[in-house]
């Protein structure tokens, strides 16, 4: 009868360890900065300022379950994830929608497409900061800031 018990005991004690050790959501690690580009959306008469970008190219942002760390603007320190389905109109604020607003000819998807994302659509991280993430696929990550939009990779 002891021995009984003490298999069940252990028993619950895997299964209850199984659960505590439920993987993380996809989006939580350490991502580096690798690239920049001029956004879609930026005024190609006016060039941005380069130096928010060479400031954050190689910088790495960690996503933590109660924390962003990394370089302003990307830090925050109480996020709210919440992982939502976009459309490629609703990306970046949805800078791309008001393009086509703008210029008829403007297409969302082609735009989205041009960046990498598929024509399906678009996983996004609402962070409840400043930041959206938008992603490629689950170890790249777009972010749209100040006329450039940046990629991200996870480590």
């Amino acid at each position: 009868m002891k021995f009984a018990a003490t298999v069940v005991c252990l028993l619950v004690s895997v299964g209850a360890a199984g659960t505590a050790a439920a993987a993380d959501p996809f989006y939580i690690g350490t991502w580096t900065v690798t690239a920049a580009v001029v956004a879609p959306w930026a005024d190609p008469q006016r060039k941005p300022d380069g130096t928010e970008r060479a400031r954050l190219m190689g910088k790495a942002v960690v996503l933590k379950g109660r924390e962003i760390s990394g370089p302003r603007p990307f830090a925050c320190a109480k996020p709210q994830y919440k992982v939502t389905d976009y459309g490629p109109d609703m990306i970046f604020q949805g800078a791309f929608d008001e393009m086509q607003r703008a210029d008829k000819k403007a297409d969302p998807k082609a735009l989205a497409i041009s960046l990498g994302f598929a024509s399906g659509p678009i996983k996004t991280l609402e962070t409840g900061c400043e930041i959206d993430v938008h992603f490629t696929d689950d170890t790249t990550a777009e972010i749209g800031l100040n006329n450039y939009v940046y990629t991200l990779k996870k480590r």
